[in-house]
C-alpha cells in the first residue's frame, strides 16, 4: 500500500457509482493518495446526457477527498474515444508526483514469492526509503533472515542498483522458498524492528452503519501485510465506542509482529463480513506499554508525536529554511537548546538531514533531493547542448542554480554554500569536479567518427611541423569552437598565448628540451629557445613567456633560468 503513487479509479458510465466504487475511494483517502484520474469506461453504451449526469454523481461523490480535484475522463475501449484523453492525463499526474526520497533506509515489502529455476528464491515489492544494490547484506523481517542480493531487475530489465519508487524484482541468496511469504519486510540489518504493539490515529469511516468497540477484532493491513488484532480506544470513556466518521487515538495489539515506520499508512477490515471501516496513520510503532484508556499523558504524547519527533520537528524547520545553519534551524523549531543534541542525534540517525561543510550547514533530505534534483537538470541540459565540453564552469552552474533553484535556497546560495553542495554532490558520485568545471558523473565527452578524423587530421597535421603550428585562428576555422574546446578541455592541444597552440605531446618534449637545456647551461634567450626549435621568434616567445607564467622559468633581465635554481 505504501508504494502507490497515483490512483486511477474505474467506474462504468452505464452502472454509474457502486458500493465498491466508494470502498475503493475511501481506501484511497484514508491513504492520502493524492494524485489521480478517474476514468468513466464504456462511454459508448450510454447517451450523452446520461454520461453527464454520471459526471455529476461521481463530482458529489469525490467532493471531501484526496481525488476531488481529479481530472474525469470517459473512454470507450471498444471505440478507442477518450484513450489519448487518458494517456495525457495519467502522464501529467505522474509527472507531477515528486521523486520518492532516498533517507539511506531501503525496505521492501514483500509482495510476490516465487523461484526460478538457475536463479532460487526471487520476491518483487515496491521499495521505499532507500537504494537496494546487486551484493547488499539484507534481512527478512519479522524472522530476521539473512539474505544477500544476487540479482535485482524493474519491469523485466536487469540493473545494479534499484531506487525509492521503483517496482523491484529481487534474486536472494541464502534463504528458501518456504522460508519466505508475502507480507515480510527486507532490509538492512538493524534498520527496523518487528512490531506486535503499534499507536496510531484511526479515521473510522462514516458509513459503516456500527460503532467501533473498544478491543474488537479487526484485521490490519500495512504495506504487503495482513494482520489480525485488538483494537484499544485510548481516548473513549469505558463502555464508549468510536462512533462512524470520527477519528481516536488507538492501540493496536496484533497477533504477529509487522515491520512499520512512523508515519506509515495503514487500513483496517473487520474479519467477517470483510468490509474496510477505517485507517490512518502509524504514530509510534514501538510504544512501551500497554496504554489505559483515556490516560491524559499519553494522549499529549501522541499529539506531541503526531507533529513530530525532535529530529522531525528539525527536519521541518530544515524544509522552511533550506540552506541552513543546525543552530538557525533549532531555533526556528522551537525546540530549544537543550533539546537541540537529542534532535540532531536523532535526525542524523534517520537520515533526515545532510551536513555540509562540516557541521556548518545543513538542509533537510529533501531539500537535499531538491538540490540534486536542480544540479542534475542544469548539467543535462549542459551536457545535451555541449556533448563535447568536459563540464560547465562552476560559476555558470552556480548561477544556473539559484535561477531555476526554489526560493528556499535562492538567497541562501553563498559561493560557500555552493562549494559546499558541489562537494557534498561530489562526494555521493553524483559530480566529478575538474578544476573550474563540473559535470555529471555519467557524462563522458564521445567524438562522433566524422570528429574523430577531424582530429586524427589535426593532430597530423599539426606533429608534421610541431614548433610552427597554425594560428588558432585557423585551427578554429577548420574544426569550429565546441571541438576546438574539447580538445583544450580532454588535454590534447595546448595554448601558449591567445594566437600559438602545439599539440600535447610535442608541447611537453618542448619543455622537457628546455629544462634540459636550462640544467646543462643555466640561462637561455628567446633567440636560443627560436634556433632550437628552428622556428620564429612569435613562437620562442609566447612559448618562454607561458613557462613563466606557470612556473617552470622565470625570466632575468633578456634570459630565463629554472624557476626553483
Amino acid at each position: 500500500m505504501g508504494g502507490i503513487d497515483a490512483a486511477l479509479l474505474v467506474i462504468a458510465a452505464d452502472e454509474g457509482v457502486m458500493p465498491q466504487t466508494r470502498e475503493h475511494l475511501a481506501i484511497i483517502d484514508l491513504l492520502q493518495i493524492s494524485a489521480g484520474v478517474v476514468v468513466l469506461t464504456k462511454a459508448d453504451l450510454v447517451e450523452p446526457d446520461w454520461l453527464e449526469l454520471v459526471g455529476a454523481e461521481v463530482a458529489t461523490v469525490l467532493d471531501g477527498t484526496v481525488l476531488a480535484n481529479a481530472p474525469v475522463v470517459a473512454v470507450s475501449a471498444r471505440t478507442g474515444a477518450g484513450l489519448a484523453d487518458l494517456r495525457r492525463a495519467l502522464s501529467a499526474v505522474l509527472a507531477s508526483r515528486p521523486p520518492r526520497l532516498d533517507l539511506g533506509r531501503p525496505r521492501l515489502p514483500v509482495d510476490r514469492v516465487f523461484s526460478l529455476p538457475g536463479f532460487g528464491t526471487i520476491v518483487t515489492g515496491t521499495l521505499a526509503g532507500g537504494a537496494l544494490a546487486v551484493g547488499d547484506e539484507l534481512v527478512l523481517l519479522p524472522e530476521g533472515l539473512p539474505a544477500r542480493v544476487r540479482g535485482l531487475q524493474t519491469h523485466k530489465t536487469k540493473i545494479e542498483r534499484s531506487q525509492p519508487g521503483s517496482r523491484v524484482a529481487v534474486n536472494l541468496a541464502g534463504v528458501d522458498l518456504a522460508q519466505v511469504r508475502r507480507g515480510m519486510v527486507l532490509a538492512r540489518p538493524d534498520s527496523f524492528q518487528p512490531t506486535s504493539m503499534l499507536d496510531a490515529r484511526l479515521r473510522h469511516l462514516p458509513d459503516t452503519g456500527l460503532p467501533l468497540k473498544h478491543n474488537s477484532e479487526v484485521k490490519f493491513f500495512v504495506g504487503a501485510a495482513e494482520v489480525v488484532g485488538h483494537l484499544r480506544l485510548l481516548d473513549t470513556a469505558a463502555g464508549q465506542a468510536l462512533a462512524p466518521g470520527a477519528s481516536a487515538w488507538v492501540q493496536l495489539v496484533l497477533s504477529a509482529p509487522v515491520v512499520v515506520a512512523k508515519g506509515d499508512r495503514f487500513i483496517l477490515r473487520r474479519p467477517s463480513p470483510g468490509d474496510t471501516i477505517g485507517g490512518g496513520e502509524v504514530i509510534d510503532p514501538h510504544p512501551k506499554r500497554r496504554h489505559r484508556r483515556q490516560d491524559a499523558a499519553v494522549i499529549r504524547r501522541l499529539e506531541t508525536l503526531a507533529r513530530g519527533t525532535p529530529g522531525e520537528m528539525l527536519a521541518q524547520a530544515l524544509d522552511g529554511l533550506g540552506l541552513a545553519t543546525v543552530r538557525e534551524a533549532l531555533d526556528r523549531s522551537g525546540l530549544g537548546s537543550a533539546a537541540g543534541p537529542a534532535a540532531l542525534a536523532e535526525a542524523r540517525e534517520l537520515g533526515l538531514l545532510m551536513e555540509l561543510d562540516g557541521e556548518q550547514l545543513a538542509v533537510s533530505r529533501a531539500v537535499w533531493g531538491r538540490l540534486e534534483g536542480a544540479l542534475a537538470s542544469a548539467l543535462s541540459h549542459f551536457h545535451a547542448a555541449h556533448p563535447l565540453r568536459g563540464g560547465m564552469p562552476r560559476e555558470e552552474l552556480k548561477s544556473r542554480l539559484t535561477q531555476a533553484a526554489d526560493v528556499q535556497w535562492r538567497a541562501r546560495l553563498t559561493t560557500k554554500a555552493f562549494n559546499a553542495v558541489v562537494a557534498r554532490a561530489t562526494q555521493s558520485g553524483l559530480l566529478v569536479q575538474a578544476g573550474a568545471l563540473v559535470r555529471l558523473a555519467r557524462h563522458t565527452v564521445v567524438l562522433t567518427p566524422a570528429q574523430q578524423a577531424q582530429v586524427d587530421a589535426l593532430l597530423a597535421d599539426l606533429r608534421r611541423d610541431p614548433h610552427n603550428t597554425p594560428s588558432t585562428k585557423d585551427v578554429l576555422a577548420r574544426v569550429g569552437d565546441e571541438l576546438l574546446a574539447a580538445l583544450f578541455e580532454q588535454g590534447w592541444l595546448v595554448a601558449v598565448s591567445p594566437d600559438v597552440l602545439f599539440d600535447a605531446e610535442s608541447y611537453r618534449a618542448m619543455v622537457e628540451r628546455i629544462r634540459a637545456h636550462l640544467q646543462a647551461n643555466g640561462r637561455l634567450t628567446v633567440a636560443e629557445v627560436r634556433d632550437l626549435f628552428a622556428t620564429s621568434r612569435k613562437y620562442a616567445l609566447a612559448l618562454m613567456e607561458h613557462l613563466d607564467a606557470v612556473g617552470v622559468t622565470r625570466r632575468v633581465g633578456d634570459e630565463r633560468v629554472l624557476k626553483n635554481a
